[in-house]
C-alpha cells in the first residue's frame, strides 16, 4: 500500500515537470514562423530582471547590447510576460513610426498601461481623434506660439527665483529641485496648481511612480506596483476635485489647458469629468521627468569640461551685451539664436536617452527587413542605440557638443530621436528645450557653480542618479 502511495506521488511529480516542461518549451518556441532570433525567457517572467539589473554606465544597457551581438540589431525577447520583437535599426525603426495607424499603435507596458486606465479603457493608446485633440491643445498651450507670446517671460523668471533660493542653502540635490521646479511650473500652467502652498506635495507622487515602469504589474496589497497605483488614485481625484471646482465656480477660470478642457467638453464627447484627470496626469508625468534628468546630466557633463561652460558663458554674455540694458528679459528672438546653447542640449539629450525605447503594438502581420511580426505583438524601437552608435557618433561618450557642426540634417533626422518620431513626435519638444535654454543662459550668466558630491549615473535601464548630484550655487559678480 505504502509503495502504491510513492508509485503515484512520483508518477505525479513526474506529470508535473513534464507538463511544465512542455510549457516552458512551448513558451520559449512558439508556433510562428519568420520570427526575429531570441529568447522569451521563462513564462510570465521572461527576461525582465536582465532588463532592469543596475548598469553603471552611460552606454547602452547591457540587455540591449548582450543581445544585439548575439543576434543582430532585431530580436525578439519577452518583458513581464508579454511577447515583444525589439528593433536598434534605424531604418526599421523609422518605417515602423511612420506607419502609426495603419501597422501599429502606440503601447506602454501593461504596469504603465494600468496607471493610465479608467473604467477599464486605455485611453493612453487612444488613436484617431482623441490622439489629435490631445497634440493640438497640448501645442495650444506649450507650443512654439504660446512660449513666444507668454510662457518665456514665465519661465526665465522662475527660474531666476529659484537659482536666487537655491544659491543661499549651501550644496543642494539638483536632480530633486529641478524636478520640482518643473512640475511646479507645468501644473501651474495646466490647472493653477501651487507647489509652494499646496498640501499635497505631487512631484513626489510622480517621482515614485517612475518605478512602475518596469515592474511586474500585480496589484496586490505589499507591492511596489499596489502602492504606486494608490499614489496614482489621490493624484488623479486631486485633478477631479479641481476640474470640479471649475466646473461648479465659473468665476475661478483661468484661461489655462484645464478651462479649455471644460470648454470643449460639448463638442468632444470624450472629454468627461474622468477622462479628463487622465488626461492632465499624463500629461504632467510626460513634461517633466525629461527636463530635469537632462538638466541635472548637463550639471554633470558641465563640471567635468570647464571648456564648454566657457563657451556657453561667452555666448550668453553676449547675447547681454547688444542689449540696450544687459538685465533685460529674454526674447525670443535671442532664444532661438543661441547656437552653441542648443547644441549643449542636444548632445545632453543624445547621452540621456530618456526612455530604452518607443513602444507600438502591431494591428495586423506584417514583414520587415525578412522578419514577421504577428499582430498583437510589441514592437520596442531602441532609438537611443543610434544615439549612442560609434559609427554615427564618434566616440560616443565623449561630451561633444561642438560634433552638432559638423553632422548633416539627413543623418540627424534617421538617427537622433529624444522626442519621438512620427505621428507621435512629442508635441512638448520645443517647451522642453526652451525651459533647457533658458535655464543655461541665467546659469552661466548669474551663477558661478561647483560639483560637491554625486555625479555617478546607472541605467536600468532608464538613466537616473543614484547618489544625487549636489551643486553649490554662487552669484557672480558683473
Amino acid at each position: 500500500m505504502r509503495m502504491d502511495i510513492w508509485t503515484i506521488g512520483l508518477s505525479a511529480i513526474a506529470l508535473v515537470v513534464v507538463y511544465c516542461t512542455h510549457l516552458v518549451f512551448k513558451w520559449k518556441n512558439p508556433n510562428v514562423n519568420g520570427l526575429p532570433p531570441g529568447s522569451l525567457g521563462l513564462p510570465l517572467i521572461g527576461e525582465t530582471l536582465q532588463f532592469i539589473i543596475p548598469s553603471r554606465s552611460l552606454d547602452l544597457h547591457p540587455f540591449f547590447k548582450n543581445r544585439m551581438q548575439k543576434y543582430g540589431p532585431i530580436f525578439k525577447t519577452s518583458l513581464v510576460g508579454r511577447p515583444i520583437i525589439v528593433s536598434t535599426d534605424p531604418e526599421v525603426n523609422k518605417y515602423v513610426l511612420t506607419h502609426e495607424g495603419k501597422l501599429v499603435e502606440m503601447w506602454y507596458l501593461d504596469s504603465f498601461s494600468k496607471i493610465f486606465e479608467q473604467e477599464g479603457e486605455n485611453r493612453v493608446n487612444a488613436i484617431g481623434k482623441i490622439h489629435s485633440y490631445v497634440r493640438s491643445i497640448t501645442l495650444n498651450h506649450f507650443g512654439v506660439d504660446s512660449l513666444r507670446q507668454s510662457l518665456l517671460p514665465k519661465v526665465e523668471d522662475m527660474i531666476h527665483t529659484h537659482l536666487i533660493k537655491w544659491s543661499t542653502q549651501g550644496p543642494v540635490d539638483v536632480k530633486h529641485l529641478v524636478s520640482v521646479m518643473v512640475f511646479n511650473f507645468t501644473a501651474k500652467q495646466i490647472f493653477g496648481y501651487d507647489g509652494e502652498t499646496a498640501k499635497e506635495k505631487l512631484s513626489e507622487n510622480y517621482t515614485k511612480i517612475l518605478d512602475t515602469f518596469f515592474s511586474f504589474p500585480i496589484n496586490i496589497p505589499g507591492t511596489t506596483f499596489r502602492k504606486c497605483m494608490q499614489d496614482q488614485a489621490k493624484m488623479i481625484k486631486i485633478l477631479k476635485d479641481a476640474l470640479m471646482e471649475r466646473l461648479n465656480n465659473p468665476e475661478k477660470r483661468r484661461g489655462d489647458f484645464l478651462d479649455q478642457t471644460i470648454d470643449d467638453m460639448q463638442s468632444e464627447k470624450f472629454l468627461t469629468v474622468d477622462f479628463i484627470p487622465q488626461l492632465i496626469f499624463g500629461i504632467l508625468f510626460a513634461s517633466f521627468e525629461t527636463m530635469s534628468i537632462t538638466l541635472t546630466l548637463a550639471f554633470k557633463f558641465l563640471s567635468e569640461y570647464p571648456q564648454v561652460v566657457e563657451e556657453l558663458r561667452a555666448e550668453h554674455e553676449a547675447i547681454r551685451k547688444r542689449r540696450e540694458n544687459p538685465d533685460s528679459p529674454l526674447t525670443w528672438e535671442e532664444y532661438k539664436s543661441m547656437e552653441f546653447t542648443h547644441m549643449v542640449v542636444k548632445e545632453t539629450l543624445r547621452i540621456q536617452n530618456g526612455a530604452p525605447g518607443l513602444f507600438r503594438k502591431a494591428l495586423k502581420d506584417f514583414e520587415v527587413k525578412g522578419y514577421f511580426v504577428p499582430a498583437g505583438w510589441t514592437l520596442m524601437l531602441v532609438t537611443p542605440a543610434a544615439q549612442l552608435n560609434p559609427e554615427i557618433f564618434k566616440d560616443p561618450f565623449t561630451f561633444n557638443p561642438w560634433r552638432w557642426k559638423e553632422l548633416d540634417q539627413v543623418t540627424v533626422s534617421k538617427n537622433f530621436m529624444p522626442f519621438g518620431g512620427g505621428t507621435r513626435h512629442c508635441a512638448g519638444a520645443e517647451y522642453s528645450k526652451m525651459v533647457m535654454a533658458t535655464f543655461l543662459h541665467i546659469l552661466v550668466t548669474k551663477y558661478n557653480f561647483t560639483k560637491v558630491k554625486g555625479g555617478n549615473v546607472s541605467r536600468a535601464p532608464l538613466l537616473s542618479f543614484g547618489d544625487g548630484i549636489r551643486i553649490k550655487f554662487t552669484p557672480r559678480v558683473n
